[in-house]
């Protein structure tokens, strides 16, 4: 989700070092206040657990993180995710599966497993965050029109709307789109003239409305006293069914937190020319989680918004984070009986303006002219949007894994030949020009052999050399970093079954690894058991 960050400063305006570094914390903790406020919300929580998620990311981030921007708080995937795991299983059930994420990430981290987040594509991700903000902007309406439409799914809950339409509390309604009107009227002004957040200004203004015109007497619901909770280590108290659920969406969960918060770290850095390290955010966010867990907070991850804002505020160290928790703090010390005033429609308008410029589904059609694998950004939204968040996550992070495994496990075998008058060898199916070599056959898998594809391989290019009745088959194994147990077996087997139709195997493009395995094999240039190795194609062809 994006948040408008803060003014920008030019260059020569901004404070140097620590001033910096606070004057940039002030503005996150402006920004991270409303999205607590309105994160419990979505969460169907009391503010503290958003307001302590926020603290705990905010002080362990800079501990661990590499990156001197991004900032550890809630964000509204995970809020989702959370409350669809409340409606499931209560509050306790979305505890734990906070702790469990953040023990996930921690694994992952001592296990070097940052690759992770490339298991979901990004037409996935697409569509899965146009439809987490429609379900969320959604799920705000009833707010603005104050009506009772409590549903989980988009569908029962557009048959609540209906029903309850004829019961709209009109007061409600006109807070809600003033706040609306407001925030838009701020967001479009220019930034030289604001220097706070929008969505600060408008709960501000919301509050001292709230005191001078006392809505709660024409039966508008407000935010209610934020019951601060002594910080108290806790481990959730759940039934053996409800841990099993959250070990079932954990998994989910820190694919989608590590893709969200990598994607925003990672594109910070390379706006400022700097280096991130995959590694240190993996235990920089199990680290965070696991400590938000305990304190009964909400999931965290290193959002783009807040951090956006840290490094348009001009941050110049992590320390703008810590500033931001001790201001934060603050904020809770001083403001907390001003937040208790907030009519819950201003906060609801304020939740769809934030989320107002993402409804228009622009990332996910802009896409499909593209083809390939783009449908699946349909295919996740239309899960979320028809079976819940927490189905549509789950169905986008399977959509994505399963589609990585039949690319790996169904690879495509192109056939090769010679550019004329020159080393090169070429897809003789896209390339009109390549020329084919008499009784020599040349081919070469476009992915990575491993035990799931190489038989499926061997078997495609066995059947083709009996087409073509070849005397020499040279297979170019470029894609293949290294070679497993099982695809060095089928190199033996099929380097056997072309003995046994007079054609000799050739293996060409050979790396250092998987060479090393196929001479451990057998597989060398002695031509034992009938395979020989080459560095190229055109060695290859020329012994043949």
């Amino acid at each position: 989700m994006h948040l408008p960050s803060p003014a920008d400063r030019s260059a020569d305006r901004q404070p140097a070092g620590l001033w910096a570094d606070l004057l940039a914390g002030l503005a996150v903790a402006g920004v991270l206040l409303p999205e607590a406020v309105a994160y419990a919300a979505i969460a169907q929580v009391p503010t503290t657990h958003a307001l302590l998620a926020a603290l705990a990311g905010l002080c362990v981030y800079p501990l661990l993180g590499s990156s001197r921007f991004a900032i550890a708080a809630p964000t509204s995937s995970a809020a989702a995710v959370f409350g669809s795991a409340v409606l499931s299983g209560g509050p306790q059930m979305g505890l734990a599966l906070v702790g469990l994420t953040g023990a996930l990430f921690l694994l992952a981290g001592l296990l070097r497993a940052e690759f992770l987040g490339a298991f979901i594509s990004r037409p996935v991700l697409r569509g899965f965050a146009w439809a987490l903000a429609v379900t969320i902007v959604l799920k705000q309406v009833p707010h603005v029109l104050g009506v009772h439409a409590p549903a989980a799914n988009i569908i029962p809950l557009l048959g609540q709307l209906a029903t309850e339409a004829s019961r709209l509390h009109h007061p409600s309604l006109v807070w809600g789109i003033g706040a609306l009107a407001l925030w838009l009227l701020l967001h479009h002004t220019p930034q030289r003239w604001i220097w706070l957040p929008p969505s600060l200004i408008v709960l501000a203004w919301g509050v001292m409305l709230s005191v001078a015109l006392k809505p709660e007497a024409q039966g508008m619901q407000l935010v209610g006293q934020i019951e601060w909770q002594a910080l108290s280590l806790q481990l959730p108290k759940l039934s053996i069914e409800h841990w099993l659920s959250a070990v079932e969406i954990a998994p989910a969960l820190l694919l989608i937190l590590f893709a969200e918060s990598w994607g925003s770290v990672r594109s910070l850095a390379l706006q400022q020319g700097e280096e991130v390290d995959a590694r240190r955010e993996l235990l920089a966010l199990g680290a965070a989680n696991g400590i938000s867990a305990l304190l009964q907070g909400l999931p965290v991850g290193a959002g783009f918004s807040a951090a956006a804002a840290n490094q348009s505020a001009g941050a110049r160290s992590k320390w703008a984070g810590v500033a931001a928790a001790l201001a934060l703090a603050l904020l809770l010390w001083l403001a907390r009986p001003a937040l208790a005033l907030l009519p819950v429609p201003v906060v609801a308008a304020v939740v769809i303006a934030i989320l107002l410029h993402n409804l228009w589904p622009r990332s996910v059609l802009g896409s499909l002219h593209l083809r390939s694998d783009t449908w699946l950004a349909l295919v996740a939204a239309a899960g979320v949007l028809g079976f819940g968040v927490l189905f549509g996550m789950l169905l986008a992070v399977g959509l994505s894994i399963a589609l990585a495994l039949k690319r790996f496990a169904d690879p495509v075998v192109v056939e090769l030949g010679r550019l004329p008058n020159t080393r090169d060898f070429v897809n003789v199916a896209r390339h009109a020009g390549a020329q084919t070599l008499p009784g020599i056959l040349i081919m070469r898998p476009d992915e990575p052999l491993f035990f799931a594809n190489a038989e499926a391989v061997f078997k495609r290019v066995a059947d083709r050399v009996r087409q073509a009745g070849a005397h020499t088959a040279i297979l170019s194994l470029e894609m293949s970093d290294d070679l497993d147990s099982t695809a060095l077996e089928a190199i033996g087997e099929l380097s056997r079954t072309l003995n046994a139709q007079n054609c000799q195997l050739m293996l060409a493009r050979i790396k250092d690894p998987a060479r090393l395995g196929l001479e451990r094999s057998g597989l060398n240039s002695d031509g034992r058991p009938g395979a020989r190795l080459f560095w190229s194609v055109d060695d290859a062809v020329s012994a043949a």
